[in-house]
């Protein structure tokens, strides 16, 4: 497909077909979806899509994850009218942080850090995040939000894939996806019949 067609049926995910399998071997994730960024309406309806399980929520706040989470999250945070906090890694903010240890997708030790002079008690945040595959990157920020005492409303990604840590957040959060029902064992196999149109 096209990275700008826009199909006259846009129905829910069918921006998906627009990404692109990992061309560069395993240190990477298994696929790249910053391509459907590319096509605005793509964007657009993958953004009111993740937004729609939370309409009747009060969120406070938009946060995303470093880097990837960064894309997504500020699109939501500037489609609800919300403010955006970056979870960065860390070593990139310059004040005073909160810092967190996690494992990633890739299994390397790694730490996450957040500013300490925005997040409150009481303060309701909604994380974003690129892509959920083992869930360690997701469990290290919402330790972050909750430590300094602001309540996680839920967790919004273009996929949440079906492993022990992807499970654990649709179970203890409230989570919204991108992902059909008909395609989410593609997703958690690793990998999508719509990689068949791209040329290895």
């Amino acid at each position: 497909m096209d990275v700008l067609a826009v199909p006259a049926d846009r129905h829910k995910g069918w921006y998906l077909s627009l990404m692109a399998p990992n061309t560069k071997g395993p240190m990477f994730a298994w696929l790249d979806p910053s391509r459907l960024y590319c096509n605005p309406q793509a964007l657009a309806d993958c953004v009111k899509d993740l937004l729609r399980p939370f309409h009747n929520d009060t969120i406070d706040l938009v946060a995303g994850i470093d880097a990837m989470g960064f894309i997504l999250g500020a699109s939501v945070a500037t489609t609800l009218g919300k403010g955006f906090l970056a979870v960065r890694k860390a070593g990139h903010l310059c004040v005073e942080t909160q810092n967190q240890s996690y494992t990633d997708y890739t299994g390397r030790e790694k730490t996450m850090e957040v500013r300490l002079d925005v997040l409150k008690p009481g303060m309701r945040v909604l994380l974003v995040d690129q892509w959920i595959e083992t869930g360690g990157t997701m469990k290290a920020a919402i330790q972050l939000v909750e430590r300094l005492g602001a309540t996680v409303v839920g967790v919004a990604a273009v996929a949440i894939e079906n492993t022990e840590g992807g499970k654990w957040i649709k179970e203890n959060y409230k989570f919204s996806h991108c992902i059909p029902e008909e395609l989410q064992s593609q997703i958690d196999q690793k990998y999508l019949e719509s990689f068949k149109s791209f040329n290895s």
